[in-house]
């Protein structure tokens, strides 16, 4: 087999990982409603990210963000609590995010089960191409550092939060699993408990000439919502972590052209890839209470979960890796409420320290 053509092969399996998630969707099982459960107040709120200021695709600096309040919050008016940030997936807002991981019902049953209390806040960052990345861009905006600062600050401002970095958890789905990757590794400093679900992207991704065909036509912004999931996705990678600010409309470089791979492309998207840069974070790795990371038996992504288990023994970092029985999306709601509110109940800080 060629390289090239083993190339093609390994990109087109990260795309089906995708795929499968797109297809999948309404196909999530869902906890049974817990009798007597308290219901969770849901507010939808917009805040002002100014680390998107300026971003060339023009995508929103304004962003739609759901925050879940525990039922005593309204009650208890000198209680405060811990906050879990939760990241959506690729080619999903923060509003189909509450379907798929179905809160707040899972939300309430949870509490009614036993977890402690907490803030659950799901932001949006879908962008022109379907999904930020969570990376830091000109083209579509520092989406890093809205969720670790603009968002943070806006509820610790506007909520009763134990506003400090072991009171703070951070989750996240595929590509929301790779941005509580990213985002856990370089802010150590904000958040305290990590929960990695199914990530996708964590390992260096080749280039794939025949997705990359479809793109040739593509050229003006409103080109990209004609394409099919794949070469979209290509379009959201690249003008996350290869941005070009002299190449307009699209404000991007692709990892080809005229099909052959470009090798100074490809090395931007090393860099931006978990698993070649997780070795500059050990320190900060070090410093949570809790990580977790877990992933179906039949994920295209079980691989690069269990080597960023590995990564993390390697520094002999604790850690919980789990697979379970289902694919990239059949477990999401269930696994939200009966795993990773359990895990956030038993790592963050619940009480507020006195000064």
């Amino acid at each position: 087999m060629t390289c090239s053509k083993l190339l093609s092969l390994m990109a087109i399996s990260i795309g089906m990982s995708f795929g499968t998630r797109l297809s999948a969707q309404v196909q999530t099982d869902v906890p049974a409603i817990v009798t007597g459960a308290k219901p969770v107040a849901v507010e939808r709120v917009r805040i002002h990210g100014a680390a998107l200021e300026g971003n060339l695709e023009g995508d929103a600096v304004d962003r739609d963000v759901f925050v879940f309040l525990p039922p005593s919050y309204a009650k208890e008016k000198a209680r405060r609590y811990p906050v879990v940030y939760a990241l959506h997936g690729y080619s999903i807002g923060a509003e189909q995010w509450t379907h798929e991981i179905h809160v707040p019902q899972t939300l309430e049953g949870a509490f009614a089960l036993g977890v402690k209390e907490m803030i659950v806040v799901l932001p949006d960052s879908k962008t022109l191409h379907n999904g930020s990345m969570y990376s830091s861009s000109v083209t579509t905006g520092d989406f890093e550092n809205f969720i670790a600062h603009d968002v943070v600050a806006y509820v610790d401002a506007h909520y009763r939060t134990i506003a400090t970095r072991q009171s703070r958890g951070l989750v996240g789905h595929s590509m929301g699993g790779y941005g509580a990757t990213r985002i856990g590794l370089k802010h150590a400093d904000v958040f305290g408990s990590l929960y990695i679900m199914s990530p996708c992207c964590l390992s260096p991704r080749p280039a794939n000439p025949d997705v990359e065909k479809a793109l040739e036509a593509v050229k003006t912004p409103a080109d990209s919502a004609k394409l099919s999931f794949f070469p979209r996705a290509q379009l959201a990678t690249a003008a996350a972590w290869s941005p070009n600010p002299k190449k307009p409309p699209l404000y991007l470089d692709l990892p080809t052209k005229d099909g052959e791979p470009q090798p100074d492309v490809l090395a931007k998207w090393a860099a931006n890839a978990p698993l070649a840069f997780i070795d500059q974070y050990i320190g900060g790795l070090r410093r949570y209470h809790g990580i977790a990371i877990d992933v179906g038996d039949q994920d295209g992504l079980r691989a690069d979960a269990a080597m960023l288990h590995e990564a993390l023994d390697k520094y002999a970092i604790a850690n919980t890796f789990e697979v379970y029985a289902g694919t990239h999306t059949s477990k999401v709601a269930d696994r939200f409420q009966n795993h990773v509110l359990t895990f956030f109940s038993q790592s963050l800080r619940f009480e507020a320290r006195s000064r």
